[in-house]
């Protein structure tokens, strides 16, 4: 007999993390995350772990194995030129280090032993004879009891700690044997590496320039003396690179600094001796290299940013993309007029790996399915899945249905959305409104333990992609711009009003939900109306005054996203800050905050606690030690079970009652 999703069901799921295909495309090597038991721990203290197999997929055979033991965090498979040796990262000493291991088995041999650990994947040469990779600062390490005096812009942020601690120099090490060498000194990070075509140089991003505000990155190369070029410099945002097969051009995706707040990113092409980019995806409304919000540990965590693949022949890219709640796998021209089409598409998500020849590697996450790895080969037009990580266990599982909504924003805006309904009870339904963060990102087919244990509870969860979200065009990501709060929440209320007028949401049984942008709505909500029965805020922005100055991203996000600094528009800043609203909220509300947060540090959300509470609303709040801003997405075992049986508990408590 099936059974509903429950919250132990999700260390019972395994992740994919990575994959690429060997050089002579005969085989793919992929790491699998799941969730153990940690048999050192003492049983009262019994606490789970997140470990990392390699496995190695033979394409002609169809047959798996393992290639390191599941024991440590090895990821990051990468093969040698020659296909013969894999290189990977792993936590099996003290710190991160690089190993290599035979395709075929055998013992993995450390290629590193840096103190301060390896901090990137491991790169390989063209002609095999070294490996490039990035790592922390050489000096001692700072002790984190002693007295630290700033002095950076940006000196901290989320994920990552203290800027000084973590900064990122580019070195390389010979496979044969000997000491890695720095090639860089700077006080950047300094990622994304791509060896050009003949081994001369290394492509690489720089970001966390110490004397601005602004997340700028620049694209940059450095050769094997260590002498470093800029190629194209101050934008806000580009991806790894990728050098075109003859090494004439680089091809990323990136956005320029003036940018409006949530425009697309494009696809872009320059003169590997530096230049003016050329743009090649001017034309497509949602742009390149868009993402969806999940709640599993996925690829993004080991890739922050979309890969690109170049062609044998140069003249094209392949790339994913965003299109309302699907992304999509694009082929572009790289050379004459801009053409550009879907080579891999349909309602899911697809998060490109690798490429050989015709064939395109990718993973493959839907609303019922984590992510299975497959092969699309662009001449014949044949997909092939590779994997089947948890075809057994969610064939036990009942999971919920899905019914696509379109509906009209009180200015007449249309805007999609999705209803998750329940596997068992019949309408109307207990209804959950979780809401998206970003804000300029958004849901659709992509999965979500949180989801699927609010369904298997008896729930509808409402998803809705309002104004701000993007995948629909710039004009509808940027129409929140110095106006938080306002259509935003407007449409998030018509899909509410939608779905109780087709019977399927009871209007008495509501609640809200949300991390970081969507813990900003939350509490926002519970300061504009009384129809939620319960909110669990998470990670929320509740205050944009002192969001500007306690904020890893403060002085440049704020600036972007309100239209000035707080000196010169304190109005604006006043009416979109929730905080502003919180003595009116009378909604049992239940706060979940990381406390290692930089992005929307804990005084956001004490502050709106402290506000509840002193004005009579039923409120707590949850701490999470140790766990980011995405921790309970992300972090550690126990972090995500916290928030899991905290929200569902809350809903339970105050919505069903």
């Amino acid at each position: 007999m099936q059974k509903t999703i429950v919250i132990d069901d999700l260390f019972k799921l395994q992740f994919l993390q990575d994959a690429q295909f060997s050089p002579d495309g005969l085989r793919v090597a992929y790491a699998v995350s799941k969730v153990v038991a940690d048999e050192a721990a003492e049983i009262e203290s019994e606490r789970e772990l997140q470990k990392t197999a390699i496995w190695i997929l033979s394409l002609e055979t169809q047959s798996a194995r393992m290639l390191t033991t599941g024991e440590h965090e090895d990821t990051s498979p990468r093969w040698s030129p020659d296909g013969k040796r894999i290189a990977f990262l792993s936590d099996r000493a003290e710190q991160s280090q690089i190993y290599i291991i035979p395709f075929d088995g055998g013992e993995a041999q450390a290629l590193t032993k840096l103190k301060q650990g390896v901090g990137s994947s491991p790169t390989w040469s063209p002609d095999g004879t070294q490996i490039a990779f990035t790592a922390g600062p050489a000096r001692k390490a700072r002790d984190p009891g002693a007295p630290y005096r700033i002095v950076r812009h940006i000196f901290r942020f989320d994920d990552l700690g203290y800027i000084d601690d973590v900064i990122q120099d580019i070195y390389i090490a010979a496979v044969g044997g000997g000491e890695p060498r720095r090639l860089t000194s700077d006080e950047n990070l300094n990622g994304n590496l791509a060896w050009s075509p003949d081994g001369a140089e290394i492509a690489f991003t720089a970001t966390m320039m110490p004397s601005t505000h602004q997340l700028y990155t620049g694209l940059c190369a450095v050769n094997l003396e260590g002498r470093t070029r800029n190629i194209v410099s101050d934008w806000e945002f580009i991806s790894p690179p990728a050098w075109t097969p003859n090494g004439e051009q680089i091809v990323f995706i990136g956005r320029m600094a003036d940018a409006r707040a949530g425009s697309k990113s494009d696809l872009w092409i320059v003169a590997s001796q530096g230049g003016e980019p050329k743009p090649r995806t001017s034309r497509l409304k949602n742009g390149v290299g868009g993402s969806l919000i999940a709640d599993f540990p996925t690829l993004s965590d080991k890739r922050a940013s979309p890969l690109i693949k170049i062609a044998q022949d140069g003249r094209r890219a392949y790339v994913q993309g965003k299109e309302g709640g699907s992304l999509h796998l694009y082929e572009i021209a790289l050379r004459g007029t801009e053409e550009h089409g879907i080579a891999v598409g349909g309602e899911r998500s697809c998060i490109l790996l690798d490429a050989h020849g015709s064939r395109l590697l990718y993973a493959v996450s839907a609303l019922d399915n984590p992510t299975e790895l497959s092969i699309f080969d662009t001449k014949s037009g044949e997909e092939q899945q590779l994997t089947q990580l948890n075809a057994d266990f969610l064939a036990q599982r009942t999971l919920q249905s899905v019914e696509q909504l379109i509906f009209s924003g009180n200015d007449g805006e249309q805007v999609e959305g999705w209803l998750l309904k329940p596997p068992e009870g019949r309408p109307p339904y207990a209804t959950i409104l979780y809401i998206h963060g970003g804000p300029h990102s958004g849901f659709g087919h992509m999965f979500s333990f949180d989801f699927q244990m609010l369904t298997g509870a008896g729930y509808a969860v409402l998803l809705i992609n309002q104004r701000g979200s993007t995948g629909y065009g710039d004009e509808f990501a940027g129409a929140i711009t110095g106006d938080w709060g306002n259509l935003d929440y407007e449409d998030l209320m018509a899909g509410v009003d939608h779905v109780i007028a087709l019977g399927l949401a009871d209007p008495e049984r509501l609640g809200c939900c949300g991390l970081s942008g969507g813990g900003n709505l939350s509490c926002w909500i519970v300061g504009h109306t009384d129809r939620f029965k319960a909110a669990v805020p998470e990670n929320p922005l509740t205050n944009w005054v002192s969001f500007y100055g306690v904020s890893d991203i403060g002085p440049w996000f704020s600036v972007k996203e309100l239209g000035g600094h707080p000196h010169e528009i304190p109005q604006t800043y006043s009416r979109c800050s929730p905080l502003t609203y919180a003595h009116r909220c009378t909604t049992p509300t239940l706060l979940v905050q990381g406390e290692d947060d930089f992005r929307c540090p804990a005084e956001q959300a004490e502050q709106f606690y402290a506000v509840l509470k002193a004005n009579g609303c039923e409120v707590e709040m949850l701490r999470l030690p140790d766990s980011s801003h995405a921790g309970s997405i992300r972090g550690a075992p126990t972090v995500r079970r916290a928030q899991n049986e905290a929200l569902l508990d809350w809903m339970n408590r105050h919505v069903l009652r």
